[in-house]
């Protein structure tokens, strides 16, 4: 499967964050134990990196690290407080970056939100909202892939190409029996515009990018709705996530959906959810390849998160245990063109260290 397509440090603050660039004053913080949630304005709360006792001696090395691996941006989040905000080699708090594959975890929220609005059930034919010839398959092999089948990456569609039009959508096995990386969930983005009578656009922005405050745009490149925002939107995102859907009391996504989403939905990948990655599983498949791979996909990284991963190192991890979002932008850490490469262990050793 082939995927989606500058030196300076940001001024940190003393708590080893990015100051807010607004005038407003920064909010008092009450009680670091409660989850925050930002405003739709430019302030966020921020926590004192001493505070969580960290050690505020591995900062400096994890900071070097990032730096020297290609990062744009980086935050740390516990509690949807901002502990940790660098921006490296040009980019700012107010420059969009594109999420390339981590972006697939908003496609999967809105099929959820759809779902619960009654526009649409996961578990129907994908030719029950787009009508029958969207593929070139046989229409008996054709009529057994359902919206979930794309969620889950068990379409059986030939997974040799990014296109996505019918004469490229081609039969390689029945629905639900071959796990593979296959840019064919976009379809879901039809289903919804389809199932809503809006847009893609429409619907996204109304129903989760408003509701949370996240900026950004859907761009077209090649295959692919690729979405770019600043790294706060993406911050916000993983927030939600944390939450398993809800946003400072408001349920964006329901709960029961949104754990369906960030645990294992089929029995090839088992660290496959539905278009969100999953640590901590006794194995794993990898885009392009059909041979199964033992142990947990991020080793040194904690077993109860859940990421949203995409080309060239864009990273949402979302650890529930320690209430904790990490995001990471930038250009590919190691010349790899993988969602997941070797960066996110030696990435994840770094930021234990903060814990030491």
């Amino acid at each position: 499967m082939r995927y989606l397509i500058t030196l300076l440090f940001a001024l940190a603050t003393l708590t080893g964050c990015s100051q807010d660039s607004s005038n407003e004053p920064p909010p008092t913080i009450s009680d670091n134990s409660k989850m925050y949630f930002p405003t739709n304005s430019t302030a966020w709360e921020t926590q004192n990196i001493s505070s969580l006792n960290w050690n505020t001696n591995a900062l400096s090395d994890l900071k070097i690290f990032l730096q020297n691996k290609n990062s744009k941006s980086f935050m740390i989040l516990v509690n949807g407080r901002i502990v940790v905000e660098e921006y490296f080699n040009g980019h700012s708090a107010t420059t969009p970056w594109y999420w390339a594959s981590a972006g697939k975890t908003l496609t999967a929220t809105l099929t959820g939100i759809a779902q619960q609005e009654g526009l649409l059930n996961i578990n129907n034919k994908v030719s029950q909202y787009l009508g029958t010839g969207w593929t070139s398959e046989p229409l008996d092999k054709e009529n057994l892939i359902t919206c979930k089948h794309l969620l889950t990456m068990t379409s059986g569609l030939d997974d040799a190409t990014d296109a996505v039009d019918p004469a490229s959508l081609l039969y390689k096995a029945d629905a639900g029996t071959r796990w593979a990386y296959h840019n064919v969930y976009v379809k879901l983005q039809e289903v919804i515009a389809n199932a809503s009578k809006k847009t893609w656009v429409e619907y996204f922005n109304s129903k989760l990018r408003d509701k949370i405050g996240m900026d950004g745009t859907w761009l077209t490149i090649g295959n692919n709705e690729v979405y770019s925002s600043t790294t706060r939107s993406m911050a916000r995102f993983g927030l939600l996530a944390l939450n398993k859907g809800n946003w400072n009391g408001l349920q964006i996504v329901n709960e029961a959906y949104f754990n369906e989403a960030t645990s294992t939905s089929q029995n090839i990948n088992l660290s496959y959810g539905y278009l969100w990655w999953l640590n901590g599983k006794t194995s794993y498949h990898l885009p392009q390849s059909q041979l199964q791979f033992n142990g947990s996909l991020i080793p040194s990284a904690p077993s109860d998160m859940y990421m949203a991963l995409g080309k060239n190192d864009q990273k949402i991890y979302v650890i529930p245990n320690r209430k904790m979002v990490v995001i990471r932008m930038g250009e590919s850490a190691d010349n790899v063109n993988m969602a997941l490469s070797t960066f996110d262990n030696e990435l994840w050793q770094k930021i234990n260290a903060l814990n030491n």
